[in-house]
C-alpha cells in the first residue's frame, strides 16, 4: 500500500528519503519503507538498504539520496524499529532475513544491491543466500562478521549486556538523543525530526534486547556453514579509527574479519574509510555510493551508466 510523500512527512512537500510505502510480510505484518525513484531512463539494480542493531532507515539519509541520482533507492525499518510496527514472534536473524525476502518480493523482481551496516551484514547475507539469482552484489558497511573473535567473545557479549539496559533507562528518561547530537547535527533536517520523534524510544532498545537475545549465537553457527553467496560480488567496507565503543583490538580484528569475509567471494573487494570509525553511512558516505556505483556498472544485465 503505497502513501504520498505528504503522508510521510505530514507536510506537503517531499521527504529527503522518498515516497512512504508500506510492505506486507508473509504473516500479514507490515514493515515501513520509503522509495527514492530512478531516473528516467534508467534500468539498472535497485538498491536497498539494511541498517544496524537499532538503526532505522535514517541512519542512510547522507547515502540513499546520492545513489537515488543513478537508480532506486529503498529504506526501511524492521520490525519494532521507526515506523514498523513490533513483531510479536521475536528477532531472530532468519525471521528478520525472512522479512527483507518480502520486501525484495514486494519491490522485485531485481536485480537488486544489498547494502547493510553493522548487524544489517549479516541480515544482507543471509538473505542473498536464498535467492541469489536476484542478487547483483552486496556492500558490507563494517558489518558484524562471524570471523572476528572479539565480535564472539565473552567480553564483547557482557558490553552488550550491560549497555542495552543502559541504553533502554535513557530512553525512557528521553535524554539519550543528547548522546547522539553528532548523528542529528548530520542529517537534513526533515530526517533529524524522524530521528527525534523514532529512534530514541524504549521500543526500539526493546526491539534491539529481543534480537541480541539469539544474534551472536546464531552468527556463530555460521563459522562451519556461512550463507553460500555464489559468485555474488561482495564489497567490505572497514572504519579505520578506533571510537564509536571500539578501542584498537576491536578495530583490528574487525577489520581483519571484514577482509576475510571479502576474500571469501571470487569477486570481493575489501575498502577502508580512512576517515571513519563505525558510523561510515555519517562520516565518509560518498565511499558507500561510490562502492554501490561500481557494483552496478559491473552487473551483467543491467547496469548504471
Amino acid at each position: 500500500m503505497a502513501t504520498t510523500d505528504s503522508e510521510a512527512t505530514g507536510t506537503g512537500r517531499s521527504h529527503t528519503l522518498g515516497t512512504a510505502e508500506w510492505v506486507e510480510t508473509r504473516d500479514g505484518r507490515r514493515l515501513f519503507s520509503m522509495v527514492r525513484t530512478a531516473p528516467d531512463g534508467t534500468d539498472a539494480p535497485t538498491v536497498v538498504f539494511e541498517a544496524g542493531a537499532a538503526a532505522d532507515r535514517s541512519s542512510w539519509a547522507l547515502v540513499q539520496p546520492r545513489v537515488a541520482r543513478l537508480t532506486r533507492a529503498i529504506v526501511y525499518d524492521r520490525s519494532g524499529l521507526g515506523r514498523s510496527p513490533v513483531d510479536p514472534t521475536g528477532r531472530t536473524i532468519d525471521r528478520m532475513a525472512d522479512d527483507l525476502g518480502d520486501l525484495l518480493d514486494h519491490f522485485g523482481p531485481g536485480p537488486f544491491i544489498l547494502v547493510g551496516s553493522s548487524a544489517g551484514g549479516p541480515i544482507i547475507r543471509l538473505a542473498a543466500s536464498r535467492r541469489p539469482e536476484r542478487i547483483a552484489g552486496l556492500v558490507l558497511v563494517d558489518p558484524a562478521d562471524e570471523s572476528s573473535d572479539l565480535l564472539l567473545g565473552k567480553g564483547f557479549r557482557t558490553v552488550e549486556k550491560i549497555s542495552i539496559p543502559v541504553m533502554l533507562l535513557l530512553s525512557r528518561l528521553g535524554v539519550l538523543k543528547y548522546f547522539f547530537r553528532f548523528l542529528l547535527d548530520a542529517c537534513p533536517s526533515d530526517v533529524r525530526a524522524d530521528m527525534e520523534r523514532e529512534a530514541f524510544d524504549p521500543r526500539v532498545f526493546r526491539t534491539q534486547r529481543e534480537q541480541a537475545r539469539t544474534f551472536l549465537d546464531e552468527i556463530a553457527a555460521w563459522r562451519d556453514n556461512p550463507p553460500a553467496l555464489g559468485d555474488i560480488p561482495v564489497t567490505a567496507i572497514s572504519g579505520s579509527l578506533t571510537g564509536d565503543g571500539m578501542n584498537a583490538a576491536a578495530r583490528a580484528s574487525a577489520n581483519a574479519s571484514h577482509a576475510h569475509r571479502a576474500a571469501q567471494s571470487s569477486h570481493g573487494r575489501h575498502v577502508v574509510a580512512e576517515k571513519s570509525s563505525h558510523y561510515v553511512p555519517i562520516t565518509e558516505p560518498e565511499i558507500i555510493v561510490d562502492e554501490i556505483e561500481r557494483l552496478g556498472r559491473n552487473t551483467p544485465v543491467r547496469g548504471f551508466g
